[in-house]
């Protein structure tokens, strides 16, 4: 009988320990350590190969001898998953796709994989979390009909591997990652080993045999996709699906994509009839605007290649404790922290004396430093009392001594703008060289914060 020894490993970050800890050593995440059984060869033997059904045994070639003949994605008529993934599905590629429960992961695969089995070619459909009859419901639900999807309700991989080989498909989704199971392993289904040996083996399945795969993750309470970092580093293709619970948008988000460009973004609007896709999202995001409010400013942010036109509102409030409140929604709160310090210190304004609450509408998240200055005038705005120009938007990175820095990529920002019909734009002083310029736009240079306060809030 072989022996077995236990080994703990955290699900956050991969970490192994020969010992039960409470905190793991690496990531400093509590009670995320989990045990693992092995079992330990004997001195002398062969381990054997295990090379993954399917594939087969490569041999090393030259550089200049390797194949470059270029395999045509597949399209996806769903424009917006199309954008997020480079262009079409790549064959033989792995994707993950993480998001909160009930952000409408399943949904918008389901409508891709009907779309696709109508298209393309035959679609295997795996669920370890439902069961055919409530898929079917859904699909029901949603108008879905496709002859070339299968469905298939199993957690066991060597069954699963079982089926594919039967019915051979071009697409295959496996929702979860986390319900399926090697029946080789003692661990139970989600453990960190479970979850790395499947996706090791269906990546393996992927390469051989061109078939695509999509798995579906879940998160931890943090937003990050559960089990140990290496799941992202086995798959070519990172997505989250994004949105705040309480808003119908949702944001397809690719965070690594090793065949097209990262940060991308797809926009959906949840409705009855499913995940509807957004085509000119910046109309939508200022279409409830409120012309002349003190504390809205106008900005343009850039998610992956595409522009977004933004609306981000601020609140100052006079503070009835010791501490005044920092409160942001949809930005990070250190940005927010260093924006109200330049502006009580370089423009004299004392927010320390305010409660301020930040808001970006539409449940969108503004992490680039491009909106600083959207966001500093949105506070001066509402200090003041004072609504900025309705026709005008602010893009520029603010430095702690209050200048205003170059972004990138600003004649596509200021052409988004223009199209939607802003007709004035405050930008940094110390752009370079920028061709491509919308005409019809009066651009207003401004070499510090408070140049641009002086151009739209006149003392």
């Amino acid at each position: 009988m072989a022996k077995t020894r236990s080994k703990f490993i955290c699900s956050n970050c991969g970490k192994q320990t020969s010992s039960f800890v409470g905190r793991c050593p690496n990531c400093g995440e509590f009670g995320t350590m989990q045990e693992v059984i092995e079992e330990v060869k004997k001195a002398g033997t062969i381990k054997q190969d295990r090379q993954p059904v399917g594939t087969t045994r490569t041999k090393p070639q030259r550089l200049r001898e390797t194949d470059m003949t270029e395999e045509e994605r597949l399209f996806v008529p769903v424009a917006e998953f199309n954008r997020v993934m480079g262009g079409g599905i790549v064959p033989g590629s792995i994707t993950l796709i993480g998001g909160d429960p009930g952000i409408g992961k399943s949904t918008l695969l389901l409508q891709v994989s009907a779309t696709l089995a109508n298209e393309t070619g035959r679609v295997l459909y795996v669920s370890g979390e439902e069961s055919a009859r409530q898929i079917k419901m859904r699909a029901d639900r949603l108008g879905l009909d496709a002859d070339e999807l299968f469905l298939l309700t199993e957690t066991n991989l060597n069954t699963i591997m079982s089926h594919i080989k039967d019915v051979n498909p071009m697409i295959l989704i496996i929702d979860s990652i986390q319900t399926v199971y090697a029946e080789e392993l003692d661990s139970s289904p989600g453990l960190v080993s479970q979850v790395r040996e499947c996706a090791s083996r269906l990546q393996a399945l992927a390469k051989s045999s061109g078939i695509s795969v999509f798995l579906v993750g879940h998160v931890t309470k943090e937003g990050s996709i559960a089990g140990p970092k290496v799941l992202e580093h086995i798959v070519d293709t990172v997505l989250y699906l994004e949105g705040d619970p309480f808003q119908a948008f949702r944001l397809l988000r690719s965070v690594k994509n090793r065949f097209g460009a990262t940060s991308e973004v797809g926009v959906f609007e949840m409705q009855g009839a499913g995940m509807v896709e957004v085509p000119n999202p910046s109309e939508i995001f200022l279409a409830e605007r409120v012309i002349n409010a003190p504390g809205s400013a106008i900005a343009v942010t850039m998610e992956g290649t595409r522009p977004l036109v933004v609306e981000v509102q601020a609140l100052t409030s006079p503070t009835n404790f010791g501490n005044a409140r920092r409160t942001p929604n949809g930005v990070d709160l250190n940005r927010l922290l260093l924006i109200s310090a330049v502006m009580t210190k370089r423009v004299g304004l004392r927010l320390h004396e305010q409660d301020i609450f930040v808001n970006v509408v539409g449940g969108l998240r503004v992490d680039e430093p491009a909106s600083d200055l959207a966001m500093a005038l949105a506070l001066a705005s509402s200090y003041v009392d004072k609504p900025l120009p309705a026709d005008i938007i602010m893009v520029g990175e603010i430095g702690l001594s209050g200048e205003i820095r170059a972004v990138s990529q600003l004649a596509l920002r200021l052409n988004e703008a223009s199209k939607i019909g802003f007709k004035r734009a405050i930008i940094p002083r110390s752009r370079r060289n920028v061709d491509g310029l919308p005409k019809n736009m009066e651009l207003l240079p401004a070499r510090n914060v408070l140049e641009a306060m002086n151009l739209v809030l006149p003392r």
